[in-house]
């Protein structure tokens, strides 16, 4: 037999075993592994005890990949729910900063009208209290470094009527007097410098006094130096002290503070004191200058 019989009777027989195939559709695998299904299914539940064993077998095999695949799942959810917690309470906080930075705003704001109209009030009073005297309200711009108001700057020039040697004064009495104006500015010495010294009096009984500004003694005691009160005076404790009407550049009449620790001097010819201001030289914003001069004044 030649070899192109022989390739002849094998493809032939090819051709034959192909015929002879059962060609599976899958609407047919669908339906033989339904049909499986059912059987299984019906087995089980009518003979419980023959498939008990492949259960456990399977439960063996199946349930250690369950827990895990439990593990697995509650782990990201518990991540998924601690990042939605993190993002919520992340969200408060800043939400909670906002309403906190709102509401210091509005209770600083209020605090700082609760000052400026408290510091208006009194500045009215006092102007009530000298209503005599014609007067121009000034803002403190500038002072020097160490706390006090020794020396200032006021917002208020020679443009606005300002001149030398006009007296100043805030809180409850007498501040300082003005030193040198410029034209929208003018600089303030107060009672309080070293550099400084009233001519002043008992209101109670006129006896006259000097009072002298001491920083030292200010800043350690709060108070400043009373000097040349006469041997006789009968002056007593937290009596008032106002400017004499002796004094060359302040005006009479007004409050300078409440003397205390009366005593004889060195000398044994005078007595000595020492004054407290009657206005707090360490919070002051705004002044009323008396827009009169002490010579006008006695024309």
């Amino acid at each position: 037999m030649d070899n192109g019989r022989r390739k002849r009777l094998a493809a032939r027989r090819r051709h034959n075993s192909g015929e002879n195939r059962i060609a599976l559709l899958p609407k047919h695998i669908l339906f033989i592994l339904s049909f499986i299904c059912f059987v299984i299914m019906f087995v089980s539940y009518r003979f419980p005890n023959i498939v008990k064993p492949v259960k456990n077998v399977v439960d063996a095999v199946v349930s250690p990949m369950q827990e895990g695949i439990n593990h697995v799942g509650t782990g990201i959810a518990s991540r998924i729910k601690r990042h939605e917690s993190y993002e919520e309470l992340k969200a408060e906080n800043a939400e909670l900063k906002a309403l906190l930075e709102e509401t210091t705003s509005k209770a600083r704001l209020a605090s700082q009208d609760k000052y400026e109209l408290d510091a208006l009030r009194k500045l009215y009073e006092l102007d009530s209290k000298y209503s005599d005297f014609p007067k121009v309200a000034a803002r403190i711009i500038a002072r020097e470094s160490n706390g006090w108001y020794d020396i200032f700057t006021i917002d208020k020039g020679s443009e606005d009527g300002i001149q030398k040697d006009m007296n100043v004064i805030a809180g409850n009495g007498l501040v300082g007097i003005v030193t040198d104006v410029r034209k929208n500015t003018a600089v303030v010495k107060s009672i309080i410098d070293d550099n400084s010294n009233v001519s002043a009096m008992i209101s109670s009984s006129g006896d006259t006094c000097m009072v002298s500004g001491d920083m030292s003694s200010l800043r350690k005691n709060g108070t400043i130096e009373i000097s040349m009160l006469p041997k006789e005076s009968k002056v007593i404790e937290n009596e008032e002290v106002v400017t004499s009407h002796i004094s060359d550049r302040y005006l009479s009449g007004i409050l300078i503070g409440y003397i205390k620790d009366i005593k004889l001097d060195s000398s044994n010819m005078t007595k000595e004191a020492v004054l407290v201001p009657a206005v707090d030289f360490q919070k002051l914003d705004e002044v009323l200058i008396i827009t009169v001069l002490k010579e006008k004044e006695d024309l």
